[in-house]
């Protein structure tokens, strides 16, 4: 019997779970096979499945009822399966808006920052990118902070590995987790197959197991069990563990209620493909675009008769007790517009669902000016200060993982240190009236907020410092300075001078 090392708070509130005998073992063998048949990491699949292209149009098939009134496929129809991908469209859209940028930390201690900027460089930048798009298509998405080779790293788990114990209806205080996944390993005889992984995370560190096809837990021999964190003295070769005080998983939450984005859009893309591919369909079905009418034919059945005409082109008629033989058409119209009409209508409510902008749209026709292109953007600013409201929490929480790494190993003492995560955002922006903006708030705004709202400035602290440097210079070479001051007069070396008003001499003033 294996009894996992919860923490004591933990196994208070979860003892109402846990009939007389249960141990916690079988306590978990119970909570991951319900998890791991439960909607919402059903959906969760589904939002992942959705993103690579693979929708429910693909399984569609054409039917018809027989003589007995029973459904039956219809094979030899065209049977097209166009999937339009515009819900992955939505996912990278709202992704790159508000993580396609690199973040930046706001703080007065400038070492800190210049220690966060080393510690959580761009491999982190890149992994945080990917928990964005995570977020968005599974609700959530987990980071695992972790030592690789005497370095703090930093590991994404998607939201359907992962199932999380939480200690409050919140879901901001984490008791304990449980992280399932799946491998391909070689048996004796050299078959691969695949084996589901569990590493269980608490207080008291993590637990390995493998699940077993009945659903039971088996210690997992090819993985360590106990402390998060494993120290070998390279000269006594001497093993030390410790754990960290808290679970070292962070969720970070596409919103309070943790919806995939393809619960908003789902039913509205099946319905865009299923038109989509109906209308392929009926182009190319050209022998059923016409009703044939036949008069005294009497040859074979109708089935052998579409036959002989689609493959040569004729069919002979004749002539019975005085009445005419003879072969008439009722033409079928397929309307394109009306197809056309119904996916625009169904692309323009999954994009407003979505909370997304159309790059196309009317008001970004000309020269848009900036309240346009708001108005544009103001679907996905609401679901970008939600995103980034609960990803700053959890950045937070990130925070303090570091803040130990660092106090541990002589980076720094941080503790208390307040620091802001800045998630620029890609926007469209007219840069021309951005920078009259800047231009006309001189005198008004310091410089540093005039630099952080200039449209060309990428990094602001980086800037500042070229100003300053560049102001010293000029300052220091009494030349150049009275250089730089004449320069904007008028007659100066390089400029040319004004003309006089009313001049129609050529002379100059």
């Amino acid at each position: 019997m294996v009894v996992l090392n919860l923490r004591n708070d933990c196994a208070q509130r979860t003892a109402t779970n846990f009939t007389q005998g249960m141990t916690d073992k079988r306590f978990l063998e119970l909570e991951i096979t319900a998890w791991l048949k439960s909607p919402e990491r059903a959906k969760q699949i589904a939002g992942e499945m959705y993103y690579d292209g693979g929708h429910a149009v693909l399984g569609r098939k054409r039917m018809a009822l027989d003589d007995d009134g029973k459904p039956k496929e219809l094979k030899h129809l065209p049977n097209n399966r166009l999937v339009n991908n515009l819900y992955s469209k939505m996912v990278d859209q709202k992704t790159n808006y508000s993580f396609g940028r690199p973040f930046s930390f706001d703080t007065e201690n400038t070492k800190y920052a210049e220690t966060l900027g080393t510690v959580l460089g761009p491999r982190f930048r890149r992994l945080m990118r990917n928990v964005g798009e995570g977020a968005w298509i599974g609700g959530k998405s987990w980071v695992y902070p972790y030592y690789e080779s005497g370095v703090l790293s930093f590991k994404r788990f998607p939201a359907d590995e992962v199932l999380a114990f939480w200690a409050d209806a919140d879901h901001t205080i984490l008791d304990a987790a449980v992280h399932v996944y799946m491998v391909l390993e070689y048996d004796e005889q050299e078959q691969a197959k695949d084996v589901v992984k569990v590493e269980v995370m608490h207080g008291g560190g993590v637990d390995c197991f493998i699940r077993k096809d009945d659903g039971t837990l088996e210690p997992d021999p090819q993985a360590t069990s106990g402390d998060y964190i494993t120290k070998v003295d390279p000269a006594t070769q001497q093993v030390t563990t410790y754990n960290w005080e808290r679970i070292p998983l962070v969720c970070f939450k596409s919103s309070h209620h943790e919806i995939p984005l393809l619960s908003r859009v789902k039913c509205l893309q099946d319905a865009y493909n299923d038109v989509l591919s109906n209308f392929a369909n009926q182009m190319e079905e050209d022998i059923h675009s016409t009703i044939l009418v036949i008069k005294n034919y009497d040859g074979e059945d109708l089935g052998t008769f579409r036959r002989n005409i689609m493959e040569y082109g004729s069919i002979k008629v004749r002539s019975y007790e005085g009445s005419e033989g003879g072969v008439e058409t009722l033409q079928i119209e397929v309307n394109a517009e009306n197809y056309k009409v119904l996916l625009s209508l169904l692309k323009d409510a999954i994009i407003e669902n979505a909370r997304g902008y159309d790059a196309k749209d009317d008001r970004m026709s000309g020269n848009p000016n900036q309240m346009n292109i708001q108005s544009m953007y103001s679907d996905i600013d609401l679901d970008a200060n939600g995103i980034e409201t609960e990803f700053q929490a959890s950045m937070e929480e990130l925070l303090w993982f570091v803040n130990k790494h660092l106090a541990n190993t002589g980076g720094g003492s941080f503790e208390g240190a307040e620091v802001t995560v800045i998630f620029d955002r890609d926007v469209l922006i007219n840069e021309t009236e951005a920078i009259n903006n800047c231009k006309n708030s001189v005198g008004i705004l310091s410089d540093e907020t005039i630099v952080k709202m200039h449209p060309w400035v990428s990094d602001p602290e980086q800037e500042l410092k070229r100003i300053k440097a560049e102001k010293e210079e000029a300052a220091a070479d009494p030349y150049r300075a009275a250089f730089e001051a004449n320069r904007t007069k008028p007659g100066a070396a390089g400029q040319e001078p004004p003309v006089k008003d009313g001049g129609t001499d050529g002379k100059t003033e």
